[in-house]
């Protein structure tokens, strides 16, 4: 006999299930409060049923836009937003259910990504390296500012590319900018104040990681130099599975000893950094972002590969290449830090970045050699870093005019016997010193010895020399780990550390 009532309790199900999956779904980055890029064309995109219907209203224009999911059940439409204002939006996305994304501003939007110095928050951490900025107290309770969004994604690690990721856009108030990303408020802060526009900040950062782990896998593959780096990770891989092999393997012991009683055991499994590992950042922090339509990114990252600073030389730009090339925006702009002094660093690194300036097109560097702790990796003036790398924006893409956006940076050199003359880009107001005298100049002749040098402010020049080299042939600059260097331009901003030489010191 046929039960009707398990006939239609069956169809209910099927009819419920159906409902369910044909729901469209919105990433988290297209969410309530978010920022999208002014006088651009924007991505808007997510899931639903194959084939199926939507229908957006967007806040700042009448006509709705009508799209259908492909057969994968994926869709994204471009479309146009305004000029930038502090005016709150709704925008309405409809298939069969209903999204309304409420509070979205137009404004300029920012990637903010790196490790630890990029992550390091506003906000204390007790009994943690996150020690708080200088002043940190008083920068939380300032930190009123609606128009600027915050979303910081959840630090992750993908063997393969996702294609969403764990984090919501929130005001910035003195409860949300406790544990985001320093250098990315104070940039962010800068913009606005300057702009008068809603700032959207996506911080997406990790403490320890190298560039490598965020660079996509067919970058690295696609370069004969990075090769050594993927087979180092094969290798850790491999000695990692020996160490779970041997953990399972004692802990099946124990077992059997104790008759399953494991309370006294002190067999460890081993651990393991997935953040260590090539380009699995990029696939669950990087690869997912790339939809969403940006003004450009600031990067803070180096210290973790200062142990092949040669490397980095091609790696760091061939990253930079990777993001451009993904985001499909162009050459859109990109302004690092050259990492800060430390104990544990070289001066190398530093010239590898200095380096990217040449190679790597519409790209800008901040200088830290004036705000660095010897003792501590993650110095906490947060706010100087911030507002140089605003000086960047504010001057190349915001075209501020009369604003000089970086320290004196070495240009070319003459020698004029026993003396040589240094000349530097971002001088042209003249250069200055702290202090008595010029610090942390050497100079050397044909034996390559370096000895410490006589440096004399020379308009916009520098003329260096020493009665212990009578036929100098090359200068270098705050070529230390931790150097004190004094030179800045009139507008206090610090030279870049460098050599004229390319003498292989490693």
């Amino acid at each position: 006999m046929i039960d009707i009532k398990k006939i239609l309790l069956i169809i209910l199900v099927l009819v419920v299930k159906q409902a369910v999956i044909a729901q469209v779904k919105l990433p988290s980055l297209v969410g309530d409060n978010m920022v999208l890029q002014q006088n651009a064309m924007v991505n808007l995109w997510g899931w639903a049923s194959p084939n199926e219907k939507i229908n957006i209203q967007l806040g700042w224009q009448n006509s709705p836009i009508e799209i259908t999911a492909n057969s994968e059940g994926t869709w994204k439409v471009a479309v146009d937003t305004p000029q930038g204002s502090e005016k709150a939006y709704n925008i309405t996305i409809e298939a069969t259910n209903k999204i309304i994304l409420h509070n979205v501003l137009i404004g300029e939007v920012w990637i903010c990504s790196g490790q630890s110095n990029m992550f390091f928050p506003v906000g204390r951490v007790e009994n943690n390296w996150k020690t708080g900025v200088k002043n940190y107290e008083e920068e939380i309770d300032n930190a009123n500012f609606p128009n600027i969004r915050l979303f910081t994604v959840l630090t992750t690690a993908s063997p393969k590319p996702l294609y969403d990721v764990t984090g919501n856009w929130q005001e910035c108030s003195p409860n949300s900018i406790k544990s985001f990303s320093a250098v990315a408020y104070f940039f962010g802060r800068d913009l606005y104040q300057k702009l008068h526009v809603p700032i959207g900040l996506i911080s997406t950062s990790w403490g320890g990681t190298k560039a490598e782990a965020w660079t996509s896998q067919e970058v690295l593959e696609g370069n004969p130099d990075f090769l050594p780096i993927l087979e180092n990770d094969a290798k850790n891989e491999k000695i990692y599975q020996e160490k779970l092999e041997n953990y399972y393997l004692n802990l099946k012991k124990e077992r059997i000893a104790n008759n399953n009683d494991l309370s006294k055991s002190d067999i460890k499994k081993p651990r393991k950094e997935d953040n260590k590992t090539s380009y699995v950042l990029y696939n669950a922090m990087l690869h997912p972002l790339i939809n969403y339509t940006i003004k450009g990114a600031i990067w803070y990252q180096g210290e973790s590969n200062a142990d092949q600073p040669y490397l980095y030389r091609s790696l760091f730009p061939a990253m930079i290449k990777n993001w451009r090339a993904d985001w499909k925006q162009g050459d859109f702009p990109f302004y690092y830090v050259q990492i800060a002094p430390h104990r544990s660093q070289n001066p190398d690194i530093r010239e590898a970045q200095l380096m990217a300036l040449k190679t790597v097109s519409n790209s800008g560097m901040v200088v830290t050699t004036d705000v660095g702790d010897a003792k501590n990796i993650h110095p906490i003036d947060k706010q100087t870093v911030g507002h140089r790398l605003a000086l960047l924006a504010r001057a190349k893409n915001y075209n501020e005019p009369n604003l000089v956006f970086s320290g004196p940076i070495y240009n070319h050199m003459k020698i004029n016997k026993d003396r040589i003359q240094l000349f530097f880009d971002y001088a042209d107001s003249g250069l200055v010193k702290t202090g008595d005298f010029l610090k942390e100049f050497e100079i050397a002749g044909e034996d390559q010895i370096f000895y410490p040098a006589d440096a004399k402010i020379d308009g916009k020049t520098i003329v260096v020399s020493s009665p212990k080299v009578k036929n100098p042939i090359a200068v270098r600059f705050a070529w230390k780990a931790v150097p004190e260097p004094n030179l800045f331009n009139k507008e206090n901003l610090p030279a870049s550390p460098f050599r004229t030489n390319d003498w292989d010191q490693l």
